[in-house]
C-alpha cells in the first residue's frame, strides 16, 4: 500500500508537502520514545506518535519510515513541518486515537 491510499483510506490530513504522498508501506511501528523507535522502527513502516517536536524528524528520516502520523489533532510545530518539508519526511495527522488508528490499519495491511 502506498501513502496516498493510506490518507484516503484512514482520511488523514497531509501537514507536509503533497508531493512526498507515494512512498510504500510496510507495516506499522507505534512508540513516542524517540531511542526505541531509533532501534526497532523498520524502513517503509508507518510510524504513529503523539511526539511533535523537531527529533521527530531526523528520526523518521533516520530509520526510513514510509510516514509520520501523528493522532488526536494534536498541534504540529510549524518548525517541525518546515523541517519535515526539507528532509522529504511525510506528516500526517488524525483525529483518531492510536489505538483506533491501529486496528483499522490491522484490516489494510
Amino acid at each position: 500500500m502506498k501513502t496516498s491510499e493510506l490518507k484516503e483510506k484512514l482520511k488523514l490530513n497531509v501537514v507536509t508537502t503533497e508531493e512526498y504522498v507515494d512512498s510504500e508501506i510496510t507495516g506499522c511501528y507505534i512508540c513516542d520514545l524517540l531511542s526505541h523507535v531509533m532501534a526497532k522502527a523498520k524502513p517503509g513502516n508507518i510510524w504513529i506518535t503523539v511526539q511533535t517536536n523537531v527529533n521527530v524528524v531526523a528520526v523518521a528520516a533516520l530509520t526510513d519510515v514510509a510516514c509520520v502520523i501523528i493522532p488526536e489533532k494534536i498541534q504540529i510545530e510549524q518548525h517541525t513541518v518546515d523541517k519535515a518539508n526539507e528532509k522529504g519526511v511525510i506528516l500526517l495527522s488524525s483525529a483518531l486515537d492510536s489505538f483506533t488508528l491501529c486496528r483499522m490499519l490491522n484490516d489494510l495491511l
